[in-house]
């Protein structure tokens, strides 16, 4: 059996190491041949169209622009009973779009965006949401589980992409709103390490639900990005895309597609995405730094 693995950037790169790790003979491509350097020296093989060969393709990219633009090649070369599985997080418009004209081809498309950042790929501790033809999905279970440790059939093509982008736009409008509250904490005169202890206190059976404001909000990292803010107002833009046709009102996600908008204009657009929540502290005209040394002290 002959893998196909096209897009080797941050996520797709180790997650075909993994595949590679795996004992999986692998064919990959990128539009940046040095990309696939170290996958080379592992034993993975250059192909200049990876669909014509493989009977599992796997794409890795950054959006539904360039899925799109890949799909042409896909489409022309990939052989009838191929599975192509789409990492990208993506437009369920486009993902459908796609899967009837994969139809067409005697190819079964399924959508399979991911979750667990760089870290997750590296480690093979990820999500994968996949949507479409259930028989499919569980032939290639074996294969999807070198990719991540937590493969789940969501339901028919789009439903992965669907359960992404929900995930992704709770994740920044929570993020927007703990902007607004712990910036008024702060300015009401708690200081920031011992109203952040207070936050962690609070968590409902100590899940911990605040955090992930200790990874880049409170000691004010944002670089390197573990998920860049480019990519965030992506995914929250497919989101509104998707309620706007669903007819869902999305008050709290318009507000933070505005913030992430906002930093996008100040040229942030590769800092990490819980830049954005620097916005709220400007507006309020408070600090809310912690040394990252006190706060691994009771993390």
């Amino acid at each position: 059996m002959k893998i196909g693995f096209i897009g080797l950037g941050l996520m797709g790169r180790p997650m075909a190491a993994n595949l590679r790790k795996a004992g999986f003979a692998l064919l990959v491509s990128d539009v940046r041949p040095e990309a696939a350097k170290e996958l080379l020296e592992a034993g993975c093989r250059w192909s200049d169209d990876p669909a014509g060969e493989s009977d599992i393709l796997f794409t890795s990219l950054p959006g539904p622009k360039e899925v799109e633009a890949v799909s042409v090649q896909i489409l022309a070369s990939a052989k009838p009973g191929a599975a192509w599985f789409d990492l990208s997080t993506n437009s369920p418009v486009v993902v459908r779009r796609l899967h009837a004209r994969c139809a067409s081809k005697g190819v079964q498309l399924l959508d399979a965006p991911v979750s667990g950042g760089p870290g997750g790929a590296q480690s093979g501790r990820l999500a994968l949401w996949v949507g479409g033809d259930r028989p499919t999905y569980e032939r290639c279970l074996p294969v999807l589980k070198a990719i991540g440790d937590e493969p789940f059939y969501v339901g028919a093509i789009g439903a992965g992409t669907v359960a992404k982008l929900v995930h992704n736009a709770s994740s920044f409008m929570v993020q927007a709103a703990l902007a607004e509250t712990f910036t008024l904490g702060v300015k009401a005169g708690v200081e920031p390490l011992a109203l952040f202890k207070a936050l962690r206190q609070g968590a409902t059976g100590r899940a911990r639900t605040f955090d992930r404001l200790a990874e880049k909000f409170l000691p004010g990292s944002y670089d390197p990005a573990g998920f860049a803010l480019r990519l965030a107002h992506k995914d929250v833009t497919l989101a509104l895309e998707l309620a706007q046709a669903c007819r869902v009102p999305m008050r709290a996600g318009e507000h933070a597609l505005a913030e992430l908008s906002e930093a996008i204009a100040r040229g942030w657009g590769e800092r990490d995405c819980r830049v954005a929540m620097e916005l709220q502290a400007e507006r309020a005209g408070v600090s809310v730094r912690v040394p990252r040394e006190q706060l691994k002290e009771i993390i």
